[in-house]
């Protein structure tokens, strides 16, 4: 029984240290690209520079920026809750093995959702991000 409550203790400290590092970094302060008004044009800005080259105007860089960061952003929530599910697929299937629990149901629960985490993530990330 100690094994048992020192083994839930482990796993709840664990979440809470994954949610906690995941807050930290998905609050972090992130450089901001400021206004057009607010900047000196004397073409040595660095949207300027790439729209050169890609042929946009720097409002459409700005908002393909952002776009590109809410994407980074998703990707970031869907293997945060990937790794979670992982975690708690191993500790159900740790329960089964070493501490005799009847804990098949949730275990095979758990393990769906990271399949299924696994290949939404995996999809999302190639049709997002893969150069084509």
């Amino acid at each position: 029984m100690l094994l048992n409550k020192t083994v839930v203790r482990w796993f709840i400290v664990l979440l809470l240290s994954v949610g906690v590092f995941s807050a930290n970094v998905v609050f972090a302060e992130t450089e901001t690209i400021p206004p057009a008004s607010a900047q000196a044009s004397d073409g040595s800005d660095r949207s300027q520079v790439l729209s050169t080259f890609i042929g946009k105007d720097r409002g459409a860089l700005v908002d393909s920026f952002d776009e590109r960061r809410e994407q980074h952003k998703i990707l970031f929530y869907m293997g945060v809750l990937l790794l979670i599910s992982i975690l708690a697929t191993a500790g159900f299937g740790v329960s089964m093995a070493m501490l005799g629990k009847e804990v098949f149901v949730p275990h095979m629960i758990f393990a769906g959702i990271t399949v299924f985490l696994s290949i939404a993530h995996a999809v999302v990330a190639v049709v997002w991000f893969f150069p084509f």
